[in-house]
This record gives C-alpha cells, sequence and structure tokens, in this order.
C-alpha cells in the first residue's frame, strides 16, 4: 500500500489548528489511513498517510494538506514500496 510520512513545520502555537484541519481533511478521504502527532525538534508535526491509490496519495498531500493555512513547510517521504516485503 502507497505510504508517505509528512513533516510538517507551523506558525508558533497553530499545531493543534492544524491537526484537527487535517484530520477534517482526511476523515472526508474513503480510501485515506494515517496517524498524525506533534513532536519537538525541527518540525512541529509528522502524519503517516496510506491509500491504495498512490495518484491519491499524491493528490491529497499536495493539493490539501500542503495548502493548509499556518503550515509554513513540508518535507514528504515516500516508502519504498518494495523494501516494505523485506
Amino acid at each position: 500500500m502507497p505510504t508517505a510520512y509528512v513533516l510538517l513545520n507551523s506558525d508558533l502555537g497553530s499545531d493543534e489548528t492544524i491537526i484537527s484541519k487535517v484530520k477534517e481533511i482526511l476523515d472526508n478521504e474513503a480510501d485515506v489511513k494515517y496517524e498524525i502527532q506533534g513532536v519537538y525538534g525541527v518540525y512541529d508535526i509528522i502524519l503517516k498517510i496510506s491509500s491504495d491509490n498512490a495518484e491519491n496519495l499524491r493528490s491529497v498531500i499536495t493539493n490539501k494538506i500542503r495548502k493548509i493555512d499556518k503550515v509554513q513547510s513540508t518535507l514528504t517521504m515516500m516508502v519504498i514500496q518494495e523494501q516494505e516485503k523485506l
């Protein structure tokens, strides 16, 4: 299953708002599974997102997650599917 980890940087104090917005967006996506957490360090939020449809996964990240207000930047890492089976 295509999976990506998305690291998000947010405006100061907006973590909870962004997490809520991500949940709202992804709860309305039928074939998407996700986990989201606020974290300490260089990034503020980490999102693990999976879908049976790789193109839908890319579209959700690019057109919805990255465009959330107060998200300063993102770093997306796609999982190498062939290595998941090892």
